[in-house]
C-alpha cells in the first residue's frame, strides 16, 4: 500500500520502496529542505485586544519525526517524547516520569486509571496513571502513529493500516477489529478517533466517516465526506486526515482535497458540506466549527447551516495547527513555534505568544475554558492562558 506523509506532505511511501513527490507540494511544506516556490506569510505586527501568557512550562523531550500529542485529564497532562520519556505533569509539576524502554511514535491517550502510547512496531503500551507503572503491553498490525483513544473501559487503538483495535482497559485484551478496503494511495497520517458513550467515529482514507459500535466494533453507518476526483491517484487522495469532531448530536469530519462535513451522530444522515482541503482539522465551539486549510487559512463555519462565517488568511503556508476553541476565542500554532489566538467572532487576532521557536505540529489540547497546552517538536510543554 502507497502512503503519504500528512505532517509534512512530502514522502511517497511505496510497497517496493519509497519515492518522492516534493515538487508537486514543496509550496506547501515550509520544512522542505528545497526552496519552496511560495514563501510562509511574515507575522505583521498585530494590534492586541486580549492576552496569551504561560501559566507553566516543562520539558518532555523531542517528539523527533513523530507528531506526539499530549492529553488532558481534568487538571493532569500526559506527555511523551520519541525516546521513551512518558511524564505526567498536575499544575505543571511533575508527578511521575518514566521510560516506556522503547521509542513512542502515537501521542498519548489517558483517562484517569490508564495512559496508553504506541510504538512504530505497532506495540501499544499501557501504564497506570496513578504512578505510571506498567498496567498490559499488546500488539497491533502496523505501526501507531495517532493518541489513542481511552474511556472507560475500552482503549481504542488506530494502527497506520487504518485499522481499528479495540481493547479491554483491565487487561489489554482484543475485543473487537474493525477494517477496510483502502485506496491504492492514501495520507500517512496521525489521524484519530473520536470515542463516546456510544460510538466510536474515525475517518479514512477516501473521504470515508464510519460510527462504529463500542461493544463488538460492527459498522453503525457510513458517510462520505468527499469523493475522489481527478486522472492521477494523486489527486484522487481525498482521506480525512484529522479527528472527527462530535458535539451537539453532530459529528463533522474534514478532508484533504475534499470537504468538510457534519452528519447526524446517530443515524449518518448529511446535514452539511462545503469545500475545503484540510491535514490539520477541525474543533467546534456552540454555532461555530472551525477548520484549518492546507494552506494555513482559518475558517469558521455556521455548525447549523455550513454558512461561511469569517477566514483568517494572514498565516498563508506557516503550517497551522488544528483549530482549537478556547471560550470566545481560537488558539492555533506554527511552524515557528509561535501561538496565535483568534477571536472567535471575526477571525481578527487576538494575542500572540512565542514558545521555544521549534514547530507546534500537534494540536492544542484544552485545560480549560481559558487555558490550553501545546507540545513543541523539541519537547517544551507549555500550558498558556487566554486571561
Amino acid at each position: 500500500m502507497k502512503r503519504l506523509s500528512a505532517l509534512l506532505c512530502c514522502t511517497l511511501l511505496v510497497a517496493s520502496g519509497c519515492s518522492t513527490v516534493s515538487n508537486t507540494i514543496d509550496a506547501l511544506n515550509p520544512f522542505s529542505k528545497s526552496a519552496p516556490k511560495v514563501k510562509p506569510a511574515e507575522l505583521a505586527p498585530i494590534q492586541s485586544t486580549g492576552s496569551l501568557s504561560s501559566l507553566w512550562q516543562a520539558g518532555i523531550g523531542s517528539a523527533g519525526e513523530f507528531v506526539l500529542t499530549p492529553a488532558v485529564v481534568g487538571s493532569s497532562v500526559y506527555a511523551a517524547a520519541r525516546d521513551g520519556g512518558i511524564a505526567r505533569f498536575d499544575g505543571g509539576r511533575q508527578v511521575w516520569r518514566i521510560n516506556a524502554g522503547q521509542p513512542i511514535s502515537g501521542g498519548v491517550g489517558a483517562d484517569d486509571k490508564l495512559v496508553v502510547v504506541g510504538t512504530a512496531k505497532g506495540e501499544v503500551l499501557a501504564f497506570r496513571a496513578t504512578d505510571g507503572s506498567p498496567a498490559w503491553q499488546t500488539q497491533v498490525s502496523s505501526e501507531v502513529l495517532a493518541a489513542p483513544a481511552v474511556s472507560n473501559d475500552l482503549v481504542v487503538v488506530r494502527s497506520g493500516d487504518a485499522r481499528l483495535f479495540g481493547f479491554a482497559a483491565a487487561d489489554g485484551k482484543r475485543r473487537w477489529l474493525y477494517q477496510r478496503s483502502t485506496p491504492a494511495l492514501a495520507l500517512r497520517s496521525q489521524v484519530g478517533v473520536a470515542l463516546t458513550s456510544r460510538a466510536v467515529y474515525a475517518g479514512f482514507p477516501g473521504g470515508k466517516l464510519v460510527a462504529v459500535a463500542l461493544n463488538n466494533g460492527a459498522a453503525l453507518w457510513e458517510g462520505t465526506v468527499a469523493l475522489p476526483h481527478g486522472s492521477t491517484e494523486l489527486e484522487r487522495i481525498a482521506d480525512v486526515a484529522s479527528d472527527p469532531v462530535v458535539e451537539a448530536g453532530s459529528v463533522c469530519a474534514v478532508a484533504y482535497q475534499g470537504r468538510v462535513a457534519c452528519f447526524d451522530a446517530d443515524n449518518g444522515r448529511q446535514q452539511w458540506a462545503r469545500d475545503v482541503s484540510s491535514i490539520a482539522g477541525l474543533d467546534g465551539s456552540g454555532r461555530a466549527l472551525f477548520v484549518t486549510d492546507e494552506k494555513g487559512a482559518v475558517h469558521a463555519f455556521d455548525r447549523n447551516s455550513g454558512a461561511s462565517l469569517w477566514k483568517q488568511d494572514k498565516l498563508f503556508l506557516r503550517a497551522v495547527t488544528r483549530p482549537l476553541a478556547v471560550g470566545r476565542r481560537v488558539a492555533v500554532a506554527d511552524y515557528q513555534g509561535v501561538v496565535h489566538l483568534l477571536s472567535g467572532d471575526d477571525g481578527s487576532f487576538v494575542a500572540r505568544l512565542v514558545t521555544d521557536g521549534s514547530a507546534i505540529v500537534a494540536a492544542p489540547r484544552r485545560l480549560s475554558d481559558e487555558s490550553f497546552v501545546v507540545q513543541t517538536k523539541s519537547g517544551s510543554l507549555q500550558a498558556i492562558s487566554t486571561k
